[in-house]
């Protein structure tokens, strides 16, 4: 009974109200982007909180990218959550064909695309913030300890926190995802429609969370480990730690 029961609601489609909010979520990045590009000096120094970022993140995680159960998620967590890229195509992709995506896929896809969404949100909130604040020499590139004294002076430590636990719920929701049975071969005949109807960007993303997710069988040691170092170089961050970055035992 149970069993049919997790059945139903895996595959029960999207609520209007869950397709709104991912819409007005969808609006809301995809307008920050825009006030960004705006801006081409701040866009710069955005991009180069993006390239450290992404050094810094490869760094912390050599050891799940050295891995073959964990390598295919950690890449995509790096690359297509938190790398250093624009996402605003496949953003205003999915904005433009939420209704439709509502009649395709499971409400649980949706509701993953909606916590990517709000990850993104509030990580490019914070990272403008920073890319703001950081002492960046003319033509430099962001280095440790510039952006440590940034990051201290953008957003709480709790807001930190909150966008920690994002990532994990992120993560938990595309683990709950690869385990519907039906949804790999949906996915697989969604490709060509998808390319057709010009949202090829969000397939891929979805298409490559789930696979990647789905060959890990089972995320939660990996979830725990990336919660365990950011929680951990989070909290020197804020203590004023002179090196913030080393490895977390």
């Amino acid at each position: 009974m149970r069993r049919g029961q997790d059945m139903l609601e895996m595959f029960s489609r999207a609520s209007p109200a869950l397709q709104a909010k991912l819409t007005d979520a969808l609006g809301r990045v995809l307008e920050l982007r825009a006030r960004l590009h705006a801006d081409a000096e701040l866009s710069s120094r955005w991009l180069a909180v993006k390239r450290f970022q992404s050094g810094r993140l490869t760094g912390t995680y050599a050891d799940l990218l050295a891995n073959p159960r964990y390598r295919e998620a950690c890449e995509f967590f790096l690359e297509e959550l938190y790398g250093a890229r624009d996402f605003e195509q496949r953003d205003a992709e999915t904005q433009r064909v939420v209704p439709k995506l509502a009649k395709m896929l499971p409400g649980r896809a949706i509701e993953t695309l909606l916590l990517a969404v709000e990850l993104d949100e509030l990580s490019e909130e914070m990272d403008v913030g920073v890319a703001r604040e950081v002492a960046l020499p003319d033509g430099g590139e962001v280095t440790a300890e510039l952006y440590a004294q940034a990051y201290v002076k953008v957003g709480s430590k709790a807001r930190r926190e909150r966008q920690i636990a994002l990532v994990d719920d992120v993560g938990t929701a595309l683990d709950r995802l690869a385990r519907i049975p039906m949804l790999s071969p949906m996915l697989g005949m969604m490709k060509a429609p998808a390319e057709a109807w010009g949202y090829g960007h969000l397939h891929h993303f979805l298409n490559r969370g789930f696979h990647a997710f789905a060959k890990m069988g089972g995320a939660k040691d990996f979830l725990e480990t990336i919660r365990r170092r950011e929680l951990a170089i989070n909290a020197r961050l804020f203590a004023r730690d002179p090196d913030p970055f080393r490895p977390v035992a």
